[in-house]
């Protein structure tokens, strides 16, 4: 408890510069704010919901919660077979179902499409044995592609809760005679009861900001999410009151679903144990283990089959892009630079300023609530009366990409800076390091390797997003998942799926890169 308490007064005199942290949370206040008031003030204010808002709104909420539920039923089964078994390249299987998280938007659809679209291969194997073909668009199209990109994410949280079960409980159970039932009701219970509501908000969180997704696989008017009808309210009508009105309602949503999730989560009451590789004996009978193989190929099967039909479609179509897609490809790589290095100085300076100010970390989770086409129409209203907005398109949406992967840089930088300082800290203060000094000389070293793989997710992310680029970009500013969008409108399919593996390939890179680079001699 001593210890705890000083690390405490330690962490809250640090002598690190504060005002780069002041001025990033001012920045971010003023960033997302400040365009929402200038959407309110350009419409008059806003009216209210009409029957089509409302019906956004349960779409939004229903196709979240189907895609939440969906999500985390499936991780339980799977988490609880990867924490039972050990098996060679186990380590290598979790980090690659971890990639459709990381993966952009628009080439998880091409590859979607490729395994359950009109001519994808589940539809060729249902023709062959006389079944109906399905229907990829609508409702469980877009439950279908949050459950693919959020069940890898459910996953890892669910299997962090058995990992927090100390060994020396199983063990206990094992001598006890339990069998897997009662282990089941005595352990994994309670641990499922206090991690599984926080792992579905999170996914619902995120399912309900949700656009790309909805934009090529909802199907229609039935199928719109609030982030959509946001995008149609500017594109088609212009109508900014209405668009004012559904950024309330998405804010108001994100928000309630992000301060459930803060509240929950958190695995408790199992106490320490010696850090041990768990051992599951009553696990260990030919049909437990069978059943668990099978859990495990089938969500890999599901995972990476759209991964390869990507690769194996893209391969064929890398020789039919146009011009347009190489230019897009270096617009983006352009844009996703620029937003990494602004997302790391944001974060960092943000986590320092968060060692005496803890509720400044809410401050930068404030980008997951506020729709980003809502940011950056606001701005261009903001800056219209002196600049031709256009030209704005790609500074903006290197800005908003930065903000928008704040969070997850934040929550990975910020645990690792307090270790850092509660560690480190009292001895660099006796020897007088402080200021950019400390930076230099202990922060920085240790924290590359979070910094690098913040740096990797930021830039991976920002690669493949579709945001407020589809509202404003011209024909020579497109990003490549906009022109890879502009290739499947026009149907030229195998173009967009080049196109859409060349975005897979400087993604992963680009990834991979940073994270490598942020581990290779890097001081822990």
């Amino acid at each position: 408890m001593a210890g705890r308490v000083g690390a405490l007064n330690m962490t809250r005199g640090v002598p690190l510069p504060l005002w780069p942290g002041r001025l990033a949370g001012l920045f971010l206040v003023l960033f997302l704010l400040g365009p929402l008031a200038a959407v309110f003030w350009r419409a008059g204010g806003g009216g209210w919901p009409g029957p089509a808002d409302w019906a956004a709104l349960r779409f939004t909420v229903v196709q979240a919660v189907l895609s939440a539920v969906i999500s985390v039923v499936l991780a339980v089964p799977v988490a609880r077979a990867l924490a039972r078994r050990r098996f060679a390249g186990r380590g290598v299987l979790i980090t690659l179902l971890g990639a459709p998280f990381i993966l952009p938007v628009i080439v998880a659809v091409l590859g979607l499409l490729a395994v359950f679209g009109r001519g994808g291969v589940v539809n060729d194997l249902l023709a062959l044995t006389g079944l109906p073909r399905i229907q990829i668009y609508g409702l469980h199209g877009v439950v279908l592609a949050h459950v693919f990109f959020n069940l890898p994410l459910a996953t890892r949280m669910v299997l962090q809760g058995w990992q927090a079960i100390p060994a020396e409980r199983f063990r206990l159970a094992t001598s006890l005679g339990m069998t897997p039932g009662t282990v089941l009701r005595v352990l994994e219970r309670p641990m499922l009861r206090e991690v599984l509501p926080g792992a579905a908000l999170i996914v619902f969180a995120l399912c309900l900001s949700s656009f790309a997704v909805a934009l090529t696989l909802g199907g229609g008017p039935r199928a719109t999410t609030l982030e959509l009808a946001i995008y149609q309210a500017f594109t088609f009508d212009f109508d900014l009151g209405r668009a004012a009105v559904l950024s309330l309602m998405q804010l108001a949503l994100v928000l309630a679903a992000a301060a459930l999730a803060l509240r929950s989560g958190a695995v408790t009451g199992f106490g320490a144990g010696l850090d041990r590789v768990h051992r599951r004996w009553e696990a260990e009978t030919p049909l437990l283990r069978a059943q668990d193989a099978a859990l495990i190929a089938l969500a890999a099967l599901f995972l990476l089959t759209p991964l390869a039909a990507i690769v194996w479609r893209g391969a064929a179509g890398l020789f039919d892009m146009p011009v347009q897609v190489w230019r897009a490809a270096g617009i983006s790589l352009a844009v996703s630079l620029t937003a990494t290095a602004l997302c790391l100085t944001l974060a960092l300076s943000l986590a320092v300023l968060a060692l005496r100010r803890g509720w400044v970390e809410g401050v930068g989770l404030l980008g997951l609530a506020i729709s980003p086409l809502v940011i950056g129409t606001g701005l261009f209203l903001l800056v219209n009366p002196w600049i031709d907005p256009s030209r704005l398109a790609l500074a903006v949406t290197a800005v908003v990409n930065a903000v928008m992967a704040l969070p997850f840089a934040l929550r990975v930088i910020l645990p690792r800076l307090r270790e850092v300082e509660a560690t480190h800290g009292r001895l660099a203060t006796s020897l007088g390091l402080t200021g950019v000094a400390r930076l230099r000389w202990l922060i920085l070293p240790r924290l590359r390797p979070v910094l690098g793989f913040a740096a990797g997710l930021t830039a991976a992310l920002a690669m493949g997003d579709l945001g407020v680029i589809a509202l404003f970009a011209d024909n020579d500013n497109a990003t490549l998942p906009l022109q890879i969008l502009r290739l499947m409108g026009a149907y030229r399919m195998e173009a967009a799926a080049g196109a859409g593996l060349l975005l897979l390939m400087l993604s992963l890179a680009l990834f991979w890169v940073f994270d490598r680079g942020g581990r290779d001699n890097a001081a822990v």
